[in-house]
């Protein structure tokens, strides 16, 4: 397993500086964020499609500093009912499907995107089976939106030997495991799960289990945590829009690794990551408010260092 940092937390640090950073630090990629939610501080993934020369460019910087772009990240609602949204992150993601094998990148991380409900303008993210016309929405959304936009995109994805990785995040119609699972069952395996378990603990899923279910369908893992306040949370349940900035209110908030979950279920997670095969990058999201940019990320990378697994199972039975 390597270790991967994702850019936007250097969003207003030059990009070599940034590098110089990682490296310093013993970090062994970035994780580039080149469109979309992530912005585009550091590369613009519409760019670097039509100018070789960019891409000479940022490749080389990458090498003057021994990090490896990890993965291209362009988050993003590419089935928006808002057909100028969904229409730029439909051009995003497809520079960056064929953007990604010319820099030597496996994974393009975004998300599943979430339509509306065929006759809105607005996303419509339906969490409840009842009244029925939610049940409705979620047949159009399906049948009508997701699985035929995603057929397309995961044999766009096949054809240039690169994989896309959903963010199984709320609000977005691929949440959890089982959505994931619909979804690529229905499209293709060219698409799979970035595995972020701060999505997922607020949700009550126990992120060992999730990762045992996913098995070969992981293609990614964002190392970020997650607080759960339990006496907010005793009152009001995990369903919260107040902001990120009301921390005291919040019935939970996104931590640097360590702060929401013991090193103990960290070293699971790894562990079970390894059991399922996956020896790939763990890539450090730093969203803590409580924290600085550089305070909360340097904790992160010494806290990941000490439960990453480096060596490749090669002889794991010599005491046999």
């Amino acid at each position: 397993m390597k270790l991967s940092v994702f850019s936007p937390v250097f969003g207003d640090m030059p990009l070599d500086a940034a590098l110089k950073y990682l490296a310093d630090r013993g970090v062994d990629g970035m994780e580039l964020g080149a469109g979309g939610y992530p912005g585009k501080a550091h590369a613009d993934i519409i760019e670097l499609k039509n100018n070789v020369k960019k891409r000479d460019e940022l490749k080389a910087l990458f090498d003057k500093h021994g990090i490896e772009i990890a993965a291209l990240s362009v988050h993003g609602n590419p089935v928006h009912p808002q057909k100028n949204i969904a229409k730029t992150a439909d051009e995003e993601l497809d520079a960056a499907i064929e953007v990604a094998p010319k820099l030597g990148v496996k994974n393009i991380i975004t998300f599943s995107g979430c339509p509306g409900d065929g006759k809105g303008d607005m996303p419509n993210w339906v969490t409840c089976a009842w009244p029925n016309e939610f049940a409705d929405v979620l047949k159009y959304q399906w049948n009508d939106v997701l699985v035929p936009y995603w057929t397309k995109k995961a044999k766009h994805a096949a054809d240039n030997g690169v994989r896309i990785c959903f963010e199984m995040h709320p609000g977005f119609c691929v949440y959890n495991p089982e959505t994931l699972l619909k979804l690529r069952a229905a499209a293709g395996d060219s698409l799979g799960a970035n595995f972020d378990p701060s999505h997922l603990l607020w949700q009550g899923i126990d992120p060992v289990a999730a990762i045992k279910k996913l098995g070969n369908a992981l293609y990614w893992f964002h190392a970020k945590d997650t607080a759960i306040d339990k006496y907010n949370t005793a009152v009001n349940g995990v369903l919260d829009v107040k902001p990120y900035s009301d921390e005291a209110g919040r019935s939970w908030i996104f931590r640097t690794v360590g702060y929401g979950s013991d090193e103990k279920l960290w070293k699971d997670m790894v562990s079970a990551l390894r059991t399922v095969g996956y020896d790939g990058y763990l890539s450090i999201e730093h969203e803590d408010s409580l924290m600085t940019q550089t305070e909360g990320l340097d904790k992160a990378i010494e806290f990941m260092k000490n439960v990453i697994i480096r060596a490749p199972r090669t002889n794991a039975l010599w005491w046999v």
